[in-house]
């Protein structure tokens, strides 16, 4: 892979992005200025532009391909949602913003949590978890603190699909299961009877993707709703 400093030529630069004027740097100190000019490569701006593009373009994009995988993480944002993120109030928005500065993001995310419940039919949602991973962990951590609730100690064993990602197992034993692997059939789907046959009093929960991560959309989650275990489902699309 060609780096860009190997198309760098001593002298070559581009202006459109220099700044107007030069900054007053007296209120730097010293011994935090710079006593040597930055090794930078010096390049024009269409080799940068060219250069990065052509780095973006080894990579998986939603303007060329489609993800193979529905991950939690990587699935498809459409353009709208990245634009609709990219607003003033949600960008400009500091972490540690006072809550009387913060009025209207925090009514986004209570409007978000009400649609979600609504669609799901779920008694409560919570925005917290900032990726796939952390979601399966908190789902299984409130399985946990449901049986633990019951003096369930029992229930030792988290059923978890052999196409699952790899999260999955690893969120179960962090949170002190053991994992026991249901195998999935030849078009993805779970196999029921495997997984019939696997539920029992140490079962503690089931972890599914939904929709299958092989295959698409298919009638397993609905058909396994047969099998008494608690649930912990991670939806990816």
């Amino acid at each position: 892979m060609t780096l860009i400093f190997d198309r760098s030529a001593k002298g070559r630069f581009a202006t459109s992005q220099a700044p107007r004027a030069r900054h007053d740097l007296t209120d730097v100190p010293d011994t935090l200025r710079r006593k040597t000019r930055a090794v930078l490569p010096e390049v024009s701006e269409l080799q940068v532009v060219r250069h990065y593009t052509n780095l973006s373009r080894k990579n998986f994009s939603i303007d060329t391909q489609f993800y193979p995988l529905g991950s939690c993480t990587m699935k498809y944002n459409p353009r709208g949602a990245h634009k609709s993120a990219m607003l003033p109030g949600f960008l400009a928005r500091h972490p540690l913003a006072p809550l009387s500065h913060s009025q209207g993001y925090l009514a986004c995310l209570y409007d978000l949590q009400e649609v979600l419940m609504e669609v799901t039919g779920m008694k409560g949602v919570s925005l917290t978890p900032a990726a796939g991973a952390q979601g399966e962990f908190a789902g299984v951590a409130m399985i946990r603190a449901y049986h633990e609730s019951r003096e369930d100690h029992e229930r030792t064993e988290m059923l978890i699909p052999s196409a699952a990602h790899g999260t999955n197992p690893a969120t179960a034993v962090m949170c002190g299961y053991k994992v026991r692997e249901i195998p999935t059939l030849a078009n993805g789907n779970v196999d029921l009877e495997a997984l019939k046959a696997a539920v029992g009093p140490q079962t503690a929960g089931l972890m599914m993707t939904t929709c299958s991560t092989t295959t698409a959309p298919t009638s397993t989650p609905s058909s396994a709703r047969c099998v008494p275990a608690t649930w912990a489902s991670t939806c990816c699309t």
